[in-house]
């Protein structure tokens, strides 16, 4: 089973606020996962994500697969640098 950091979605409706989280592919988009690694908020003005850059790079060396959404998110939050090039 692969490892994916992903987007869920919270909020309310047409209110979205995702966190970026470490789930298994085979969970639901908004179900269980295995840990919670940042927050994204696209309603502000610019949006805002917060991001623990430790525990990205743990799972990212345990191998997991970020989605292309997130993979955007992590470059613009500085993270995703160093494995872009690999």
């Amino acid at each position: 089973m692969a490892v994916k950091i992903r987007l869920a979605r919270h909020g309310a409706k047409k209110r979205p606020f995702y966190r970026v989280v470490a789930a298994q592919s085979e969970a639901p988009r908004d179900g269980r996962f295995l840990e919670i690694l940042g927050t994204y908020n696209p309603l502000t003005d610019p949006a805002t994500i917060n991001i623990k850059n430790d525990r990205v790079m743990h799972w990212l060396g345990n191998g997991a697969i970020p989605t292309a959404t997130v993979q955007s998110l992590l470059k613009k939050a500085g993270v995703y640098k160093e494995e872009a090039a690999e």
